[in-house]
């Protein structure tokens, strides 16, 4: 049995209208859970935008990956999942066939310049830390054209189901639309194929690459630094680690469900996916905007100080915060256990 896409099909904003292939009481949960979705995914890149801006050293080469990204992002949650909140609101897609296509449009764009932002950056930091000239060579004019590459690379696969090369359309419960991935059609396959191959398995490869390269190189160093009998930080090779492995976890959670389900549609026609099943894998992307800035910005330290300066006009900054919390856990020892300063 085919897929549903047959059913795809925009109906006028009437009662009697509307279609049943979902319970309603189904549509009001996955409409609240994109409004979350949405509060925190507005909240994170707005904050990481304006932060940005504000503080001039926050604006280095590296960073402009990071805040490219952050801006796709936000585009992503106000082109995506605002509309995908309003329109499980009401049960089904309302806006209209042309809707459809540009929120298709905008999502698959945002989202490929937000994958391919991660993807970059990934290689850069490999750069900087395993190559004796990366630091170098990463300059501001250097980092301006990766983004002009990212934009235009990625606007290639975006317009090209504008063009005929597969489509825009309605998918799984009829709420929200993307790539016509569920279209059985040669044209949908060949794109689908290469579209899985250089915005999935070529990004995963080189972040996988770029950021086990430099955790051996970072074992390396303090392998080394131990055997000149020097004291090596552990806490912050660990912490490198568990960033690794969180970055790596969240991008395969955000892109994988999408990218196995795409293929599955490539290898079986005639497989049949139920309305929900072909709806999760596009919602899990979606949720990418709001733990993107919490792994990549909010896990930096000049960040987060500067994130605290701007969040209380000033009056506070994260080393005062750390200062403080110092002074509690002084206050808090036993007397027994002082030494009273020699004099």
């Amino acid at each position: 049995m085919s897929s549903n896409s047959s059913s795809a099909t925009f109906y006028n904003d009437t009662p009697t209208a509307q279609p049943t292939i979902f319970p309603r009481s189904g549509y009001s949960i996955l409409s609240f859970l994109m409004f979350l979705n949405a509060i925190f995914s507005i909240i994170n890149n707005m904050l990481v935008i304006a932060v940005t801006i504000k503080y001039p050293q926050l604006r280095n080469p590296m960073n402009v990956f990071i805040l490219n990204m952050s801006f796709s992002d936000l585009m992503m949650t106000l082109f995506g999942t605002t509309i995908v909140v309003s329109t499980n609101y009401h049960g089904y897609f309302y806006l209209g066939e042309t809707f459809c296509v540009l929120q298709g449009f905008a999502v698959n764009y945002f989202g490929i310049v937000s994958l391919w932002s991660l993807t970059i950056l990934a290689y850069e930091r490999y750069n900087v830390v395993c190559q004796p000239i990366g630091a170098l060579k990463l300059s501001t004019v250097r980092g301006y054209r990766g983004i002009a590459f990212i934009w235009t690379f990625c606007l290639i696969w975006a317009i090209a189901p504008l063009f005929g090369w597969s489509s825009y359309a309605l998918e799984g419960v009829q709420t929200s639309c993307s790539i016509g991935w569920q279209v059985r059609s040669w044209s949908n396959y060949s794109y689908t194929i290469t579209l899985f191959l250089t915005c999935f398995i070529i990004p995963v490869g080189i972040i996988g690459m770029s950021y086990s390269k430099i955790l051996i190189s970072l074992y390396k160093l303090n392998r080394k630094i131990e055997e000149q009998g020097g004291k090596t930080s552990r806490e912050e090779e660990i912490r490198v680690s568990v960033m690794v492995l969180f970055m790596v976890i969240a991008f395969l959670v955000c892109w994988l469900p999408y990218a196995i389900f795409a293929m599955i549609v490539v290898i079986d026609p005639t497989l049949y996916m139920s309305p929900l099943a072909a709806t999760l894998p596009t919602y899990f992307a979606k949720t990418s905007p709001v733990y993107n800035p919490i792994i990549y910005i909010f896990l930096n330290k000049e960040f987060r100080s500067c994130a605290v300066k701007f969040l209380t006009c000033g009056h506070m900054s994260l080393s005062t915060l750390e200062e403080d919390t110092a002074s509690v856990e002084i206050v808090v020892i036993p007397k027994e256990n002082q030494v009273a300063p020699s004099q």
